[in-house]
């Protein structure tokens, strides 16, 4: 598949999508939105693929909104920004509702809707020399792409509205002791030691996962019984599976478990 500010790469049962527009911190524009919602969707679609991993070309993870761009919409601006907020928010949605975990590889700067991405995905690791910022207020810009929803479950009210009132930014280290990120790696080796981690989870109970990642998702909406249903369908669901089978004869035989997703 084609794609003039992305890439999509697929190896094995690992899809891999690359923002890539380098020269620009791989910032969104009016073509990255709608190739990013296409490029889920494929991922989405693909039984083949049971992991997702994300990141960015050159020195940035994604440096959110094309702010040059908005410049030269000129008084169309709200118009343009329309037209990007309709795939983008499409996207972040089906990142999260797809039933595949998603790991963010941040190779450095996640600013703004960059911030967004990596929130809305399941895992996070950041390279030892990344960094994130909300910046949204810098231009006098509201938070898009789930970012209000995901900093305050993550941080609660008091620093989500410190992120983005003052701008702060936080290191790769700060951003793990605040449990935004799940590790910092290295620079040497960085996306080798991230993929291996994403292939771990690609070769995981992928589809235990899936239920997990809607029963979790779920959680802050539901009461404590409602809640409980929904995990005792879902256990029972993932008791008929070919991966539950061989989960459980694994441990009995004391050997790692071959799971396929299914």
């Amino acid at each position: 598949m084609k794609f003039e500010t992305i890439e999509l790469h697929k190896e094995g049962p690992l899809a891999t999508l690359r923002f890539n527009r380098p020269e620009h911190y791989n910032a969104l524009d009016e073509r990255m939105a709608p190739e990013l919602l296409e490029a889920v969707m494929d991922v989405q679609e693909d039984a083949d693929i049971r992991a997702m991993m994300i990141t960015g070309a050159g020195p940035a993870f994604h440096a959110g909104g094309d702010v040059k761009s908005f410049v030269a919409a000129g008084e169309g601006v709200p118009a343009y920004i329309n037209r990007l907020v309709i795939p983008f928010h499409a996207f972040v949605s089906h990142l999260v509702r797809m039933p595949k975990p998603v790991l963010a590889a941040v190779n450095g700067t996640a600013a703004g809707a960059g911030f967004s991405i990596a929130m809305a995905c399941d895992l996070v690791l950041a390279r030892e020399d990344a960094v994130f910022t909300v910046a949204y207020s810098r231009i006098g810009a509201s938070p898009d792409g789930s970012m209000s929803y995901f900093l305050v479950r993550s941080l609660g009210m008091r620093r989500a509205m410190e992120l983005y009132l003052t701008n702060r930014v936080l290191t790769a280290q700060e951003a793990m002791e605040w449990g935004l990120v799940n590790g910092v790696l290295p620079e040497a080796n960085f996306l080798a030691d991230a993929k291996a981690q994403a292939l771990a989870l690609a070769e995981g109970p992928t589809f235990a996962y899936g239920l997990a990642k809607d029963l979790f998702y779920h959680s802050l909406n539901h009461e404590l019984e409602t809640q409980m249903e929904l995990e005792a369908k879902q256990i029972i669901a993932t008791s008929r599976t070919a991966d539950f089978r061989e989960g459980i004869q694994a441990f009995v035989e004391k050997r790692p478990a071959a799971f396929r997703g299914r």
